[in-house]
């Protein structure tokens, strides 16, 4: 009792969170507690053989559990949490090395690693700790920020052998991280020209990774229609049953929803889309809600890109705050916008779960602790 008296008081003494945030967060969990169990319907009852209220009950612990880790980072320091970075960095970089060794396949990469019977994904826990240990050394640095050497380089280090970890089985994953570092080292005021090269040695290693898998060279290839890879061939590019299945069953899904939709539970594509309730929930709400339930969906990504950008960030109380709200509202934000993008045919198949919205344990969680994180930042906020 005296812990939650403790906890209590603790967060009573602090300034209320960004409650624009909270709202969001907790309407985008409650849409997908309600499509998760719409979409995974068909798999339980068909492919599994169980009742789907099963799965609605392992997701709505997830969603308490993701949630609960939200509250409670939201009342620790930020600062303090930014203090033991590096060993979370280090040690999500180990999980991920022994993921290499011991992981599960799923989906044909080894992204799953299980200890005591719980398995969990290392590359969501790398990417929020490789976004606090950013910030620390982009703030730690500012007297030379702009020297290679003594900046980019332990920057560099950092961000190339954790996304290169990841990037061998998820190299979307890599990307969208990649992309939000070489963000905060402009925010941070890393010279421009060597962001740009960042970038494009970054693009050059996912062309490389690209070139030497056939798998990923046939679904980029897929998108674009055209034959690039010498790995590949026309037939397996231009194959409806292969790569270009998934997408365009859910461009179906989104053409069937019209302005609408067919209904909550009437979704006729989650019985041919793969991982309706993961991969594609977007597009699964769209058909049972329409054009006008997936613009709000969206809409809810874009009232935490306003306010992580121009109240969190720009109301924080030190370069930390400013940095590390800007990273942690990117990766939120552009990993719904990139998980729409491929249902609407705009991307290629990338995998990714919509935050707060899509199936899933470690993501969930992740992204309840990069919330709670950015929540504890708009408590110190000074406008």
């Amino acid at each position: 009792m005296s812990v939650v008296q403790s906890l209590k008081r603790k967060v009573t003494d602090q300034a209320p969170a960004d409650k624009y945030v909270v709202w969001v967060i907790l309407a985008l969990s409650a849409v997908g507690v309600v499509a998760v169990y719409s979409a995974i319907t068909y798999m339980a009852e068909v492919r599994i053989g169980t009742e789907p209220v099963h799965f609605l009950t392992r997701h709505l612990v997830r969603v308490g559990i993701a949630l609960g880790a939200m509250g409670i980072v939201s009342v620790i320091d930020y600062r303090t949490l930014a203090r033991y970075s590096r060993i979370a960095l280090v040690g999500a970089l180990l999980l991920l090395a022994a993921t290499k060794i011991a992981g599960l396949f799923s989906e044909g990469a080894d992204r799953w690693l299980q200890i005591a019977g719980f398995g969990f994904q290392p590359s969501e826990l790398a990417r929020v700790a490789l976004v606090l240990y950013v910030a620390v050394l982009l703030v730690q640095k500012q007297e030379y920020v702009k020297s290679f050497s003594r900046t980019v380089l332990p920057i560099l280090f950092w961000v190339g052998l954790t996304v290169g970890l990841i990037g061998l089985d998820d190299l979307s994953t890599a990307s969208v991280v990649l992309l939000t570092v070489l963000l905060m080292c402009f925010v941070g005021r890393v010279s421009i020209v060597q962001i740009l090269g960042l970038g494009l040695l970054g693009a050059a290693m996912a062309f490389g990774v690209i070139a030497n898998s056939p798998d990923r060279a046939a679904r980029v290839e897929s998108y674009l229609g055209v034959n690039l890879f010498a790995s590949t061939s026309t037939e397996q590019v231009m194959d409806a049953g292969g790569e270009r299945y998934q997408s365009r069953q859910a461009r179906m899904a989104l053409a069937m929803g019209g302005l609408t939709g067919v209904g909550p539970g009437k979704s006729v594509q989650r019985d041919f889309l793969p991982a309706p309730y993961n991969d594609f929930i977007f597009a699964i709400i769209a058909e049972e809600y329409g054009l006008l339930g997936a613009l709000c969906l969206l809409f809810g990504f874009c009232v935490l890109l306003f306010r992580g950008y121009l109240r969190i960030a720009r109301n924080a109380p030190d370069p930390l705050g400013l940095i590390l709200a800007t990273g942690l509202t990117s990766l939120i934000v552009v990993y719904g916008f990139v998980h729409a993008s491929v249902s609407c045919g705009l991307l290629p198949v990338t995998g990714l779960p919509m935050p707060f919205v899509s199936y899933g344990g470690t993501s969930l969680l992740a992204n309840g602790i990069m919330a709670g994180i950015l929540l504890n930042i708009s408590r110190h906020a000074q406008p």
